[in-house]
Parts: C-alpha cells; structure tokens; sequence
C-alpha cells in the first residue's frame, strides 16, 4: 500500500512526535509499503490536499493532530487515516468533556473543575475560587494538551499563581482536579469497532517520583512493569474500564487510557490517548511485546484493521 506518515507538528509535543514517526516509517517500510514521511504544518496544508495514498497512518501528537483537526481535514478528501475520527479525537483531546463522558459511563474519576482564562479575567478571582473549591495537593493542567505539559501538583496555595500562568501558556481553558495518590497505570486498547481487546495493564514507576515529560520519554525515564503485579479481580476492572472509556469516547482501532489505582484499590481514570506515543521508549509498544506482539507486527495491524472498517 502507499502509506503517508504524518509526523512532528507544531504542538508542544513535536519531538515525541518526530520520534514516533521515525518508528512507523521504518516499520512500513519494513513491512514492504510505500512510505511517504509528511512533517505537518498547519500552514501548509497543499501537502495533505495533493496526497495521492492509500491511506495516512497519522503520527501526531497534541494539538492540530490528535485533536480532530487534521481528521477532519483528511475525511473531507476523502483519505482514509489509521485511528479515531474527528469526534473522538476532539471528545479525548478535551479532557473537562472527555470527564463528562466518563462519568455518563460511571468510570469512577477524580474531583475536577474547569477555569477559562483570558485577557478580561481576574487571575486572582480565579486563584481564590481554586483555593475555596480545592484543598493541596491537587493538580492543575491545560485542558488541552498531552505529555504533562503545563501541568503542576499543587501542594501549597502560594502556588496556584505560577501553575495557572504555567498551564495558560498551553491553553486558555485550565482543569483542576483533586491529586489522587496512587500507583500509575496504563491500559493500551486495540482491535475493531465493537471487539476491541484491553492489552496488560502496565504500572510505570517514574525515577522522577512523578511521571513528567522526562519520565516518559528519556531512556530509563521511567520503569515499565508489564503485567502490572495486581490481582485478577481489579485487573479486569481496570481493564473493562478502559474498553468503556475506548468505546464511549466513540474511538477507533486503537487507545491508550490512562489510570490511578488508589490506596483504596480504586481505579481512577485520567485520560484516553487517541494518538498515544510510538517512541522505542512509550507504553503502547510495551504492553504489545508483552503478549508477543513486535514494534513492526503491532504497527502493521493498524493498518489492517483500518482496512477492514474501510471495506
């Protein structure tokens, strides 16, 4: 097949980005496609418009790729891509809606409000409504936007200034949510519409005490423990969880969701990941080689369960 990979972007994840994508060229190449690489930019769209493929495996993170935009985009060309459709992405990518969804699904979640900051807003108004709505340690973070970017654990009031400037930078709508302590888990989910699989749970144990932009990325970062030491009952929990979050958000072929096992043993969702990182160091391919499936093998049944839904 004529395969474009759309990979880098402009969002705050860029270089996780240009890395997954390095990783699924090479796997189609290797499984014997024809592999265009696209480096997108939003401000040159005619690249995406002359597309001549079969189909686009699309490689982005963050804004302008897994919000929805370039899905739209591209279904209006009629180019059939790998993964979630325009709703799903923009549903996942807004994590105050995602919130709603999931709690319609009763997937238990951690207390939360959104802010929406702009030039005519009183940021101390909004630091004394944080302050009287939530009480340290809890988290504040862009609504919109992956790998951890912008986001602060809260465990004084005196930081509630810097975290909301800090997490404005990346977006004018802010969530706060209550800090869950727990143990970190992730759920990487795959198949087709209706018969999607939940693959081992993994635990991640950042060296950092805290799974940051480093943790996920730098090598030895962060320690993958593929299957998580849980027991039978609260790992199908967590499991069928995740199938829930995947199929409510309405997402397609492949997610990663994320999660807090609380000291009450208590699963805690997070966030899905519609375009979730293909790094050599990320946590889908991980849970994939831990039920024997390779890098190359896992990229390549993608795109053939793309294919089937196309038919």
């Amino acid at each position: 097949m004529k395969i474009a990979v759309l990979y880098g972007g402009v969002s705050g994840e860029r270089e996780v980005s240009l890395s997954s994508g390095k990783g699924i060229i090479n796997a189609l190449t290797d499984k014997g496609h024809e592999v265009i690489g696209i480096d997108f930019n939003p401000e040159h769209l005619e690249e995406i418009i002359n597309l001549n493929v079969d189909l686009v495996f699309i490689g982005l993170h963050g804004k302008y790729g897994e919000d929805g935009r370039i899905q739209g985009l591209l279904d209006m060309l009629h180019i059939p891509y790998v993964g979630s459709g325009v709703l799903a992405s923009a549903l996942a990518m807004d994590k105050a809606k995602a919130k709603q969804v999931f709690m319609m699904n009763k997937i238990p979640l951690a207390k939360s409000e959104v802010y929406g900051i702009s030039s005519a807003t009183s940021t101390e108004n909004i630091v004394n409504k944080i302050n009287n709505e939530f009480k340290p340690p809890f988290v504040i973070k862009p609504n919109k936007e992956g790998s951890t970017l912008g986001l602060t654990i809260v465990t004084d009031t005196n930081q509630v200034g810097e975290a909301l400037k800090n997490a404005a930078a990346s977006d004018d709508t802010i969530l706060v949510e209550d800090f869950i302590k727990g143990r970190e888990l992730t759920v990487a989910v795959m198949g087709g519409k209706g018969e999607e699989e939940a693959l081992p749970i993994i635990e991640i144990i950042p060296k950092n005490g805290f799974y940051d932009y480093e943790s996920k990325y730098a090598p030895g970062g962060s320690e993958h423990i593929v299957p998580a030491l849980i027991d039978e009952e609260t790992t199908r929990k967590i499991q069928s969880y995740a199938i829930l979050a995947h199929q409510s958000l309405g997402c397609e072929t492949y997610s990663r969701v994320d999660f807090i096992l609380a000291e009450d043993n208590l699963p805690v969702i997070l966030e899905v990941n519609t375009l979730p990182g293909m790094t050599p160091t990320s946590l889908f391919p991980d849970a994939a080689n831990s039920i024997g499936i390779k890098y190359d093998d896992m990229i390549e049944k993608f795109v053939s369960l793309t294919v089937q839904q196309i038919k």
